[in-house]
């Protein structure tokens, strides 16, 4: 079991945090990104103003505009619920990925192994191939740290954020 240190974020916390960071920084055309819980909460987010991702030492951070990884979750959770629910309807298995193409932006939505989500509002002009490959790096190196124990602790941090 890993307990969140008195000094800071667990190690697998950062990790996921820094997991985060590196998919906003180096993916052109990202605006925001969340993690969002099966339950729907919000776990970890790109926005500096729920706690995001920003990186401590170039201080750069997202480049949507403030809440943005918050109305992003709802957004996530919804297609997320919606996506499965259809899947169930038509036989069709779990939901892998979900993606919407809009006039001004894009929204991509990833499922991770233990029923979170990984969620990406984009610009309309990314290249949406590259989004997603870097979607599923994200999931493939974070879905065996997301652990209840991870989980609990980025929710807690995320309740703590003013």
């Amino acid at each position: 079991m890993t307990a969140p240190s008195t000094y800071g974020p667990s190690t697998q916390a950062r990790n996921l945090q820094w997991l985060l960071t590196d998919l906003v920084e180096e993916v052109p055309g990202v605006n925001s990104v969340a993690v969002v819980s099966s339950d729907g909460l919000l776990l970890l987010s790109s926005d500096p103003a729920t706690g995001g991702a920003a990186d401590p030492q170039t201080k750069a951070g997202p480049k949507g505009p403030r809440g943005a990884s918050a109305d992003l979750a709802t957004i996530v959770s919804g297609l997320g619920s919606l996506t499965t629910g259809a899947a169930d309807l038509m036989e069709s298995g779990s939901v892998k990925q979900t993606m919407v193409a809009m006039e001004h932006g894009s929204v991509f939505v990833m499922s991770i192994s233990d029923g979170s989500l990984l969620g990406v509002h984009a610009t309309p002009d990314c290249d949406m191939s590259v989004v997603a490959y870097h979607m599923a790096l994200f999931v493939g190196r974070a879905g065996h740290v997301l652990t209840p124990e991870v989980r609990s602790e980025l929710r807690q941090s995320m309740e703590n954020t003013p």
